[in-house]
């Protein structure tokens, strides 16, 4: 069957009444569920008692939510504890999905992070945000050492122990939403904000396996030579009025690198435009670079639609060749041989 088909109606055995575990279609719980076929649906014990379906061709009685959110700690070795917080937002549709990292700089889950995520989950996306504000081995040293090395030194140094201890923290949230039950680990894409653009950058050098990448004004980096080892494709959301966005994509242009960069311009717009609780904010910039970035990313996570069958090639008779005569034959009848034709007696009464 189809990825996109219901996971759990691909059991050829489930029958009508069927129990099993799964995500209830009103109330989006994964527990016990009884399946109906005909219908399509799968309703927990509460709901099918309390009869909220009707008659097969209906909807159930309480539409979900496009996505739900949960506070969660996924493992890894960048803290002493062994495990960091976060927050997922996953789409209630129970179907294979691409699934989104943030990268999210020391300021934490900003407004800007989370109005991305939830337009994300909305789409079908899997959203995994690391709540690096609540991380014990993230604090305000983290932040000095990328801002001064961005502001006295050329860029965000890549390969600097406080950034290398980010890294790690990411791609330990990368490995745990690739293993979420639901999501497709071959379709992963990474976003980042500003520093966290940066350290987008850096994961993206690292790990050729994710799909796609996208970075908002992200903040120059050093060493440079670190983007040519970005193999994934890129969408560059550059506004014109912000020096660092500036000098950050002259870096990318000036690799000359093979690696497919689609930029998003906005002229007028100033660095953090996607902030609604700050003064640079722009609605109407920022409504196009969400959508900029919803299609960019639809288009290399999402599987492409199948293609309609080719029509069939009808085939043409040879011409006959020059001085030929072509036989002829009336209507309703097939064309006879020119061989003579055998002599036939007379036959009388």
């Amino acid at each position: 069957m189809p990825r996109d088909d219901d996971r759990l109606l691909t059991d050829p055995n489930l029958q009508w009444g069927s129990g099993v575990i799964g995500v209830c279609d009103v109330c989006g719980t994964r527990q016990a569920v009884i399946v109906l076929n005909k219908e399509r649906f799968k309703l927990c014990v509460l709901d099918f008692l309390n009869k909220t379906w009707t008659r097969p061709g209906l909807t159930p009685g309480a539409p979900l939510p496009p996505y739900r959110s949960e506070r969660l700690w996924y493992p890894t070795g960048a803290t002493s504890e062994g495990k960091a917080p976060a927050i997922l937002l996953s789409p209630t549709r129970a179907v294979r999905r691409p699934a989104v990292l943030f990268t999210p700089d020391v300021y934490g889950l900003t407004t800007s992070i989370l109005d991305g995520a939830i337009r994300l989950a909305r789409e079908g996306f899997e959203v995994l945000l690391p709540d690096v504000g609540k991380t014990t081995s993230v604090g305000p040293r983290d932040h000095l050492s990328m801002r001064s090395a961005a502001m006295f030194s050329g860029g965000v140094a890549l390969d600097g122990p406080r950034v290398t201890h980010l890294r790690r923290l990411y791609a330990d949230a990368l490995t745990f939403v690739r293993g979420r039950e639901m999501v497709d680990p071959e379709r992963c894409a990474v976003v980042g904000l500003s520093y966290g653009g940066s350290l987008a950058l850096a994961l993206a050098g690292e790990d050729p396996t994710l799909a796609a990448a996208v970075v908002a004004y992200p903040m120059p980096v050093r060493p440079v030579d670190h983007l040519k080892l970005v193999s994934v494709p890129v969408l560059f959301i550059a506004p014109g009025a912000d020096p660092a966005s500036r000098k950050s994509r002259a870096q990318f242009q000036g690799l000359g690198a093979a690696v497919e960069v689609r930029y998003l311009e906005f002229p007028s717009a100033h660095h953090d435009f996607l902030a609604r609780d700050l003064r640079a904010y722009d609605l109407a910039a920022a409504e196009a670079a969400w959508g900029g970035t919803i299609s960019f990313l639809k288009e290399k996570l999402f599987p492409a639609p199948p293609k309609p069958p080719a029509p069939p090639v009808r085939t043409t008779a040879p011409s006959p060749p020059a001085g030929a005569t072509p036989a002829t034959s009336t209507p309703g009848t097939a064309a006879r041989p020119s061989t003579p034709a055998a002599a036939v007696p007379s036959v009388r009464a």
